[in-house]
């Protein structure tokens, strides 16, 4: 997943993966936020470890996190906090944009979020499942692009791919909670996302405006045994 050497102490997860298993996006979690004390060691550390996001833990019992790509950091992103959250075994997460409420259900791993915290994203809608796949490559444009289709619109079924569409190596994000949490905001609806290779992303619409994202997470590699 990474082609740099994953120092001691950081987690690396595979988050929304498929129902067997497999696929789900790569994450990297520093449980300890004080080895990387500032913004310029832990933008350089997201870089070298080129995952779609890493997570600085800078208190595990607060659940009080910092979220970069490898280029930029975030105010919020879903399948970082979904992750952490699993592996951290917390019910409430600290975020600059407010309290993100967690839950285990089973075999998935849920977080209810504002769809007003996610940055810009654009949802393009295609006619088919067969033009969303067909994609050898980012539509050509700027900025973030998520592209759907449904795939059983009677059961709420989603095919969706997405792509970041910024200067940085993550040319194809293989699931992507914040653009999941989006649709389903706006489509009003339950959905069940299948994105990318085969990654699978559940969503629930709450009375409250926010929405629940949810899905399998599993440890890839550690530098420390998960919490729970």
């Amino acid at each position: 997943m990474s082609d740099y050497d994953v120092p001691a102490g950081i987690d690396v997860l595979r988050v929304f993966c498929g129902p067997d298993g497999q696929h789900g996006n790569a994450l990297g979690v520093v449980r300890d936020g004080r080895t990387y004390p500032d913004e310029a060691s832990r933008q350089a550390l997201a870089g070298k470890l080129g995952f779609s996001e890493t997570v600085f833990v800078d208190d595990p019992e607060r659940g009080h996190l910092d979220i970069y790509t490898p280029g930029l950091r975030l105010p919020f992103a879903g399948h970082p906090l979904v992750g952490a959250a699993w592996l951290l075994d917390l019910e409430i997460l600290e975020l600059p944009v407010g309290d993100i409420y967690a839950r285990q259900d089973g075999e998935f791993s849920w977080i209810a979020a504002r769809p007003e915290w996610v940055p810009p994203r654009t949802l393009e809608q295609y006619a088919s499942v067969a033009e969303v796949e067909a994609l050898t490559g980012p539509p050509s444009g700027e900025g973030w692009l998520y592209v759907w289709a449904w795939e059983d619109e009677a059961a709420g079924r989603v095919r969706a791919r997405a792509f970041p569409r910024r200067d940085d190596r993550i040319v194809e994000d293989e699931a992507t909670g914040a653009a999941a949490l989006l649709l389903s905001a706006q489509l009003g609806r339950a959905l069940n996302i299948r994105q990318g290779r085969g990654s699978q992303i559940l969503t629930a619409p709450a009375p409250d405006g926010t929405v629940e994202i949810g899905g399998r997470v599993l440890l890839a590699g550690a530098g420390l045994s998960p919490a729970r």
